[in-house]
């Protein structure tokens, strides 16, 4: 009988994976190997500390207030608004791989749901990659923020403060500005970038739907009410209190927020 490969050591090498291509193809294997069945989801062995994770050494990484200002009307502005675009898309891989990796003892679904977010994200930066391409440039040629990453490093010993603040808080904000994004790309014919972007959304509804789901069970196995539970965790975690809207609420219902959720982030 044929040993399976586990999943916990393809994601630990991940973790310390630079060459980006090479992650890509890593993350692509992995789900293709769930597939067939050829996967252990036994998670043995403790994780290394989140710190411990190593990132490509560009692009070179800034704080949010110190991104340049860019118009989406200029094609330097296009082309950094994709750039930024493929970065979130990028850190989601290395997100879904570290949800995964470092929580231990939960079902067996929820490794399978993260490893295939992980595929679907390293499916989206490709996509991007590829766009930048046709825009003169290649990830890493522009700075980046790396806020969400610290999302991460906050939340590295609390499965629920991750799920509430990485797929139910920073993700969920893609279903927020997304569909006026689409418009303004529709409104100027620019369809090739209406449907990369249709496609992402599509896709993070599915990712912050997981993220509600699991949430929610969670938080029922801990007897902890989520509605109260999700307050508590932003107002502690999130940095300025909770996230300003507006609020896609159509978006955020299909995703798993209740209106009770929507009603106290709009307040």
């Amino acid at each position: 009988m044929e040993q399976k490969i586990k999943l916990v050591d393809i994601a630990e090498r991940c973790s310390q994976q630079c060459d980006i291509a090479e992650k890509m193809h890593t993350t692509h294997t992995a789900w293709q190997l769930a597939q067939t069945g050829q996967l252990s989801f036994v998670m043995d062995n403790p994780p290394m500390p989140i710190i411990a994770t190593i990132f490509p050494s560009r692009p070179e990484l800034l704080a949010p207030k110190q991104m340049p200002k860019r118009q989406l009307s200029t094609p330097a502005g296009l082309a950094a608004f994709f750039h930024a675009l493929a970065h979130i898309e990028f850190i989601a891989v290395y997100l879904a791989w570290d949800i995964l990796y470092r929580f231990r003892g939960l079902p067996e679904q929820f490794y399978v749901d993260w490893l295939k977010i992980a595929d679907e994200e390293a499916q989206h930066f490709e996509l991007l990659n590829a766009h930048l391409a046709t825009l003169g440039l290649s990830y890493g040629d522009l700075p980046a923020h790396h806020g969400l990453w610290e999302h991460a490093t906050d939340t590295a010993d609390d499965i629920l403060a991750r799920l509430a603040l990485v797929p139910r808080c920073m993700e969920a904000r893609g279903l927020d500005v997304t569909p006026s994004m689409i418009a303004k790309f529709k409104a100027s014919n620019d369809m090739l970038s209406v449907a990369l972007l249709t496609r992402i959304l599509t896709d993070e509804i599915g990712h912050v739907e997981r993220g509600s789901f699991w949430f929610n069970y969670l938080c029922q196995e801990q007897q902890l009410e989520p509605e109260a539970h999700y307050q508590h965790l932003i107002t502690r975690y999130y940095k300025g209190g909770k996230p300003k809207g507006p609020f896609n609420r159509e978006l955020r219902i299909m995703a798993g927020f209740s209106n009770a959720d929507l009603d106290w982030l709009e307040q």
